[in-house]
């Protein structure tokens, strides 16, 4: 990465960390916004390279100790050559926001932290509560479950399926745990901020990348979008982003004009989806098979300590005050087709026998506390927790609305440099102008 480095006058590192099946020129647009914004003498840049293209599909556990490894080498880099860390920042983009949350509490309980500073944490489109569609019945079971085992391990611990070293509880869970070390370690940075799309996000959607219940932006065209000043047409005011529109009158001949419109745009897309599909599908379960594997092997050996890593040196106890033992568009296309469900203060649908005590209490509180123009999203009982435990921490939280790419998740960071990708451009000036502190 052409952007690496920095001066070892430089007395900040900031670190980026990539996403799901990407690699560090996905972080290039990042890195080159924050070297125009602060030269060598100022910044110091890293872009984590360890975790990239398939061995994405590892887990969160392992690539979290790779990048965790990777800064530790920095500094000792660093230091070696005379220079001096005194802050760290680190930015994730999109599963790379959860992998740097467990490098976090890596360096937090290894006393890192103790030795640098730290002060920003940022993700752009991170799914913190996991990519668990909110819904019900078998619509859960075909997508939640089915689903999740195409992406290896990666995939049971961003569907929350796994049961992370024993506890009987999935991986998010425990990262968001407020006596763990990663909650403990996401703490200490003196401003924690995240951007989140409001649509056209295929991979992640806004109720996980923005840690919310709930989603004012399902239908746009039933409210108004209230723009930052100097930010408009992108990045909504945090404090105030939509407001209710007066509801207009509608004849029967305009609603059947309105369908036929919808209709005929939607033609290309019906036509093409039927021909692609299945053999799109068909490829990327393959794929799967194979990379999943391919990934199997891989934490074979990091497990054994035959990966370069020593893991011993990373598995620390989770917990501080109670200790215990320690092929992209198919998936995006199918991801994007499910519907999402919300409880509702009647609610009563459902089984919900599996649940225990302390689950089912928190399912009812959520039901009594939906509200009819507004309703809470069907969200498992530990995210609701997860949503609690983070949202205590303190965020700084930007609803960006790209228009010009129905791609989104990639264009919000301009993951490739192109006219429909521009937006991402608005977003990552306010984050260097507004948001990263030096």
């Amino acid at each position: 990465m052409e952007f690496n480095g920095g001066s070892l006058a430089a007395d900040h590192l900031c670190v980026l960390v990539h996403g799901l099946w990407g690699n560090p020129n996905h972080m290039r647009s990042v890195a080159k916004a924050l070297r125009a914004a602060y030269p060598e003498e100022q910044l110091y840049i890293l872009v984590a390279e360890r975790n990239k293209g398939s061995f994405t599909y590892d887990g969160i556990e392992l690539g979290g100790e790779r990048v965790c490894v990777e800064i530790e080498e920095e500094l000792e880099k660093i230091r070696s050559r005379g220079g001096k860390v005194a802050k760290l920042s680190i930015v994730g983009y999109s599963l790379g926001g959860l992998v740097a949350r467990y490098a976090i509490g890596l360096l937090h309980a290894k006393g890192v932290f103790d030795q640098v500073e730290p002060v920003n944490f940022t993700t752009f489109v991170t799914p913190h509560l996991g990519v668990r569609t909110p819904s019900r019945g078998w619509h859960n079971h075909v997508w939640n479950v089915l689903g999740a085992r195409t992406l290896s391990m990666s995939g049971r611990q961003l569907f929350t399926i796994d049961n992370f070293r024993g506890t009987g509880r999935p991986l998010l869970a425990i990262l968001a745990d407020p006596d763990s070390i990663f909650m403990s370690g996401l703490k200490r940075f003196k401003r924690r901020t995240l951007y989140t799309n409001i649509a056209n996000d295929r991979t992640a959607v806004y109720y996980t990348t923005g840690i919310s219940k709930t989603d004012p932006f399902t239908d746009m065209s039933k409210v108004k979008a209230n723009y930052l000043e100097g930010y408009e047409d992108v990045i909504l005011d945090p404090r105030n982003p939509v407001s209710p529109l007066a509801p207009k009158e509608s004849t029967a001949l305009a609603s059947a004009t309105e369908m036929c419109l919808w209709l005929f745009k939607k033609a290309p897309l019906v036509v093409a989806l039927a021909i692609f599909i299945p053999v799109g599908f068909v490829a990327f379960l393959v794929n799967s098979l194979v990379q999943t594997f391919r990934s199997s092997r891989r934490i074979k050996l990091h497990e054994q300590g035959l990966a370069g890593i020593q893991v011993q040196n990373y598995r620390v106890p989770i917990w501080i005050k109670e200790i215990r033992g320690a092929v992209e568009d198919a998936y995006e296309n199918l991801n994007s087709s499910q519907d999402q469900s919300y409880l509702r203060s009647s609610d009563d649908e459902g089984d919900y026998s599996d649940l225990d005590r302390e689950e089912t209490e928190i399912l009812a509180l959520e039901r009594k506390q939906s509200h009819p123009s507004l309703p809470t999203l069907a969200l498992a009982p530990y995210q609701f927790a997860m949503v609690s435990a983070l949202d205590n921490l303190g965020w700084r939280k930007y609803p960006v609305w790209i228009h010009k790419s129905g791609h989104s998740h990639a264009a919000i960071i301009v993951r490739m440099e192109k006219p429909a990708f521009s937006e991402g451009y608005i977003v990552l000036k306010h984050w260097l102008k507004e948001e990263f502190m030096i």
